[in-house]
């Protein structure tokens, strides 16, 4: 069975972006990149937002045709344009790129379905509605959160809804050079599927 793994990178006070999307802060090593190929090439697929789709559709195609890109930047980019991308859209309304599918809503019975499929995990980035209603309902096996060592004090929120706490339990910690250190979780009680 496949697994939804959110990948997110995040500060230290919980913060994802500035309050204008501002991602000015990030820190970005060899370990970082070699992490985030290792996630994308054992994925089945990407399960995104329209915006975070349709931002990604923008740039990753047009880098993986690139011979001008780093080579670990063209290899990112060719691994992400070849995956199955899973749009989560109400409007209907979808950036055109290839190996994309459109999904009306987060329900859990489709969610399950998604999972229930052939592949790798599906790997969720930005897309902050859509990991909150994961999460509302369950379905998120593993948080990856790459945590930068900076308080951003303001900005957008993994999660700021109010609604009860959701507990974890820790898979693991990796410190990288940059100072970020990958944490993964899994909701608290959950076996691990790996």
């Amino acid at each position: 069975m496949r697994r939804i793994v959110v990948s997110m990178w995040i500060t230290l006070d919980g913060f994802v972006a500035g309050p204008q999307d501002e991602m000015g802060w990030l820190l970005v090593d060899e370990r970082l990149q070699k992490y985030e190929q290792d996630l994308v090439d054992t994925a089945g697929g990407l399960l995104l937002g329209r915006v975070t789709h349709g931002d990604f559709a923008g740039h990753w195609p047009k880098a993986a045709q690139s011979p001008d890109q780093p080579d670990e930047v063209l290899a990112y980019a060719r691994r992400l344009d070849a995956l199955e991308k899973i749009v989560v859209s109400a409007s209907g309304r979808t950036a055109t790129w290839r190996n994309t599918r459109r999904i009306d809503r987060v329900e859990a019975d489709e969610i399950d379905e998604l999972k229930r499929g052939s592949g790798g995990d599906l790997v969720v980035y930005g897309s902050l509605g859509v990991i909150r209603s994961l999460g509302d309902l369950g379905l998120v096996d593993e948080f990856h959160l790459l945590v930068h060592p900076v308080f951003l004090r303001r900005g957008k929120a993994l999660f700021d809804d109010g609604r009860d706490p959701l507990e974890l339990e820790l898979v693991s910690a990796e410190p990288f050079p940059s100072g970020v250190v990958l944490m993964k979780y899994r909701p608290a009680g959950v076996a691990s599927l790996s």
